[in-house]
């Protein structure tokens, strides 16, 4: 019998993805559960995109252009140039989701062997799209009891080497929900000028900043027209995950040129989704506005219940819909197992994905689960109930 690649058991799996087959047992037991595991929002799609797709009138369901169809890439440029990118249609590619974007920006810009500094807990994918392209994780640990602020720069340049090509950020971050500060941008600005690095911007989140805060990108600061490229999606900003439509954004010609092979070569984006994607630009600011006052008060509510149970500490996020809670518990790997193989409240449950697996450091997270605040605040209050319940009675919890 062949054997596979050494790279097919070296891709790591999805920690948020893994627990599938203990919910589904529970669901066949008659168990309700509460997701609160996957970045999947419940918020309805706007209808421009909708629509969109319900009047395509196309005789033939035909390529489009490897880099994106011309008019969406235009509209595009214009959407970015509102939120203050000085861009055009020559600085985007169009992809198949944001994570095409980032396996893109890997290989265009990293060689097998070069180090990619990441500040964990981190979007686990970013561990599968590195061991695609035999790139090494160097990860730089963030805290709990800051809110997992951007780590000291000192931190950083003790862990640069002559491989160190790239730093990742996630802002609004996956999985913390931490919003970072134009002071701790222009500080990795300096890092990146020093040492000459890229700085990969995972904004999939870039809509959703609460309290009055701003979204700041290192779009935004100038001196960094060859370093930075930013990565995105339609995926989370208008609740369309399955659209899989995202791009890649960079100043540097150099990067642009050398993308667009990697693009040529899978040929090119989906078509009804950059259709979609075109029409959602023209989504109304309400419907922005809307969506940011119910996910505050999901986080408002998910915060609040959290840090009144005993020995939980719950950061208050500062955008996108996540939170990384700290539990009394041994293990966050046997946790959230438990909670599905052997735990109901009410006949209910909640699944949660481990922290675990949003780190590179070995034992990180260990007491450590990320919950998306992605269910309405009826079902979300349940979950929370469910949970304080659980932590009551779980054979490992700590003090």
């Amino acid at each position: 019998m062949p054997k596979i690649a050494n790279k097919g058991i070296q891709m790591p799996s999805s920690p948020i993805r893994k627990l599938v087959p203990f919910a589904d047992q529970a669901k066949k037991e008659g168990k309700k559960i509460y997701h609160l595991n996957i970045g999947q929002p419940d918020i309805e799609t706007p209808s421009t995109m909708l629509d969109a797709i319900k009047n395509i009138d196309f005789k033939v369901w035909a390529y489009t252009h490897s880099e994106g169809i011309p008019s969406y890439r235009e509209k595009l440029a214009g959407y970015y140039q509102k939120v203050g990118f000085n861009i055009d249609a020559s600085n985007i590619i169009v992809t198949n989701g944001g994570s095409e974007a980032i396996t893109i920006a890997i290989n265009t810009c990293l060689n097998p062997g070069d180090e990619i500094i990441i500040p964990e807990p981190f979007y686990a994918n970013y561990n599968g799209f590195t061991c695609m392209s035999d790139v090494v994780v160097k990860p730089i640990v963030s805290s709990i009891e800051n809110g997992f602020a951007l780590p000291a720069i000192a931190e950083f340049e003790k862990i640069i080497t002559a491989k160190t090509k790239a730093i990742m950020i996630c802002n609004p971050n996956n999985p913390t929900g931490y919003l970072y500060s134009r002071e701790e941008l222009e500080a990795l600005k300096a890092l990146a000028l020093k040492y000459d690095l890229y700085i990969f911007s995972d904004e999939a989140y870039r809509e959703f900043c609460y309290d009055g805060k701003a979204f700041i990108s290192p779009m935004h600061l100038e001196g960094l027209d060859q370093h930075v490229i930013v990565l995105d999606t339609v995926s989370k900003r208008y609740s369309a995950c399955g659209a899989r439509i995202g791009a890649l954004v960079t100043k540097n010609k150099e990067v642009i040129a050398a993308a667009l092979k990697f693009a040529q070569a899978r040929l090119s984006p989906p078509a009804i989704g950059q259709i979609a994607g075109e029409a959602a630009i023209d989504t109304p600011s309400s419907y922005f506005e809307k969506v940011n006052k119910e996910y505050t008060e999901r986080r408002d509510l998910l915060v609040s219940e959290l840090n009144k149970m005993e020995g939980v500490f719950c950061p208050n996020p500062g955008g996108a819909f996540y939170a990384v809670v700290r539990l009394p518990i041994d293990d966050s790997d046997k946790f959230c197992q438990w909670m599905l193989e052997s735990f109901a409240h009410e006949n209910q449950t909640v699944m949660m994905a481990p922290a675990t697996g949003f780190y590179s450091t070995a034992g990180a997270g260990k007491n450590e689960v990320r919950l998306a605040y992605v269910l309405n605040k009826t079902d979300l209050a349940a979950a929370l109930t469910c949970i304080a319940q659980a932590l009551k009675v779980y054979p490992g919890k700590t003090n």
